[in-house]
């Protein structure tokens, strides 16, 4: 048990009721449902739901520490009519307040990490998973958190968002720190800023891939400049900053940037540099070899097709050098590196490659099609959809995208949520057909990967993206399991492919 004043020391707030420092707590909870008699409850407002609302439930619970945001004749309680031994206090931002308070529960185990965080548009998980797979390679023991879930030492634990909620964050950081990590890699997404999850850390490297217009609507960012200023604030909570010199935005940010900064590049003179980018394939292998000059000098052998991937290991590699991991576990690591559903190769024959990636935007979809073009295959088909009740010009994009990289685009299902497949299909069509795409609609996803997989000409590569390492498929509000990479896999047993 602790004293609830033990867990503020970080926090400027205003005492409403009774007094923090005669309230013993051992738990802080921001769902009502989990309030009790020693745990601070801090209410939220959310997009949806304001839970302030629920004070009076939480009272009634037992629950005697409360952190508010509204003043006090503003709550759905009379403070003149509530016990004395409940302790209310007040904050200018309570999400700032939930991941301060949560830092100082868990007994701030970030400062017991090496913290590495990587933002940016896209590349986020790709470089999250080399870094960990390189400090493993180099018999250290890290964890790994993103998108794709929270890893370390064998452990995996599924999660919601890119980066979880402040307390679910510091928890996490806690056990790896009790398991014996002494390394974890996080993305930081824009919204992770935006609602304070990664405050009360320090990164000790903070990274920037690039950036492009994206997550701009409802409940995510008003514009392109707000969505900017989100991105740029890893910078502010760095040790020492890394950035893609190629990126938009580059200049601008460096020279805001408090922290020290280095830079890699492919096309720009840069602390760390690519040159000699070739791809590379054979019978079990798709992709790339390049040089690195600068800060450091290596020969690499990458384990994933194309330049945006040689950004991605760049990242990793400025990172990791800086940091005093060896050459030959960087080297040794990306030659076998693997990130499920991103460019990951998961069948291949004399006929053809078959593989999953997550790109689900327009960007993402030619920076992935136009690079499966440098290996020169007979046809590049693209399996996809889109996500219903989601912002159109998605859609718009990645049909224009299709028409101008693919040979043939197979239109199917990806998360149709609460709209119609054949209405996003049609949204898709009305800009591949004006451009010429050639396209057929296969509305079920499994139909569709199997029809791509049976009617291949020798010599095809087929990318089936939009869903990456995802294993649901979402329709009306229901979850079925679904995971490209299994259907791909039966597949190819299914026909003796």
């Amino acid at each position: 048990m602790a004293k609830f004043s033990e867990w503020l020391t970080d926090l400027k707030y205003e005492t409403v009721h009774g007094d923090p420092s005669s309230c013993e707590v051992n738990e802080v909870v921001f769902d009502s449902r989990k309030a009790s008699c020693d745990t601070i409850f801090v209410c939220m407002k959310g997009s949806n739901v304001d839970s302030h609302q629920y004070i009076p439930d939480v009272i009634s619970k037992g629950c005697i520490s409360i952190v508010v945001e509204e003043e006090a004749s503003s709550l759905p309680v009379d403070i003149s009519e509530i016990n004395d031994d409940i302790t209310i206090i007040k904050v200018e931002n309570a999400r700032e307040a939930l991941a301060k308070i949560s830092a100082a529960r868990f007994g701030y185990p970030s400062k017991e990490l090496c913290v590495i965080a990587i933002t940016g548009t896209k590349g986020k998980t790709t470089t999250a998973h080399m870094i960990q797979q390189v400090l493993t390679s180099a018999g250290k023991k890290a964890g790994c958190i993103g998108t794709t879930g929270v890893e370390y030492l064998g452990n995996h634990i599924p999660t919601k968002n890119t980066t979880p909620e402040s307390y679910d964050l510091q928890h996490y950081f806690r056990d790896m720190v009790d398991a014996g990590c002494e390394y974890v890699v996080m993305e930081a997404s824009s919204q992770a800023f935006k609602l304070h999850r990664v405050d009360a850390i320090t990164f000790d490297y903070g990274i920037f891939t690039n950036i492009e217009p994206d997550h701009i609507g409802p409940n995510e960012h008003k514009d392109f400049e707000e969505y900017k200023f989100f991105k740029s604030c890893i910078f502010r909570q760095s040790k020492v900053g890394i950035i893609n010199l190629d990126a938009d935005y580059a200049d601008e940010l460096i020279s805001e940037a408090p922290c020290k900064m280095y830079s890699f590049a492919i096309n720009r003179t840069a602390d760390f540099m690519a040159e000699h980018i070739a791809p590379v394939t054979h019978s079990d292998f798709v992709g790339t070899e390049f040089n690195v000059i600068g800060h450091t000098e290596l020969s690499v052998l990458l384990n994933l097709p194309g330049k945006y991937n040689v950004y991605n290991a760049m990242a990793a590699i400025s990172c990791l050098t800086l940091a005093g991991i060896k050459p030959e576990a960087i080297l040794h690591a990306l030659r076998r590196i693997h990130v499920d559903g991103r460019t990951e190769v998961v069948f291949k024959n004399d006929t053809m490659s078959v593989l999953v990636d997550y790109a689900h935007n327009e960007m993402a979809m030619e920076n992935l099609l136009s690079t499966l073009r440098e290996y020169q295959p007979k046809r590049l088909v693209v399996v996809f959809g889109c996500g219903g009740n989601r912002a159109k010009d998605r859609r718009y994009g990645m049909g224009k995208a299709a028409a101008e990289f693919a040979d043939l685009s197979i239109l199917t299902a990806d998360n149709s949520r609460f709209e119609e497949t054949e209405d996003i299909i049609n949204d898709i069509k009305s800009t591949l057909v004006p451009a010429g795409g050639k396209f057929i609609e296969i509305p079920d996803r499994r139909e569709a990967i199997e029809f791509a997989m049976t009617h291949a000409e020798a010599g095809d590569m087929i990318a089936v993206i939009g869903k990456g390492h995802e294993d649901y498929q979402e329709v009306k509000g229901v979850r079925t399991h679904f995971l490209d990479s299994e259907v791909i896999q039966e597949t190819a047993k299914k026909y003796n492919l």
